[in-house]
């Protein structure tokens, strides 16, 4: 089950409520409440570009993380379960729109995601309701 694979899914051309709930169900991601995040957060954009650009060499997230972020959760990146109302907005939307992913071959918001604390590289290790 590939992460970026909901794109061009042959049948159903949308807006019919009969067949929705089925292919949402293979095209949508998990409904959840709360994710587990990790994120690289860094105060100027040329800083976070340098780490998007580890990340696309193939280094593993917790690494760049390490490396690069400038907040509390520099250690790997991890800031553990976090629920729907307990992010600001566009972090929040970035995070529960990303499908979950592994360090090792992460699915991360690219372009990074800019809040009032600076710019983010955001990754979802899992989902829950």
């Amino acid at each position: 089950m590939g992460p970026k694979k909901d794109a061009g899914k042959g049948k159903g051309k949308g807006g019919k409520a009969a067949g929705k709930e089925d292919a949402d169900s293979k095209t949508k991601l998990k409904v959840a409440n709360k994710v587990k995040v990790r994120h690289i957060l860094c105060e100027k954009h040329s800083k976070i570009m340098e780490a998007l650009e580890k990340l696309q060499e193939g280094q593993k997230f917790d690494v760049v993380a390490t490396q690069y972020s400038e907040d509390k959760a520099k250690q790997g990146g991890s800031l553990g379960w976090m629920v729907r109302s307990g992010m600001v907005g566009p972090f929040q939307d970035a995070a529960f729109a990303l499908a979950i992913s592994t360090c090792v071959n992460p699915v991360y918001t690219n372009p990074p995601v800019k809040t009032k604390f600076g710019y983010h590289i955001i990754m979802i290790e899992d989902r829950s309701v």
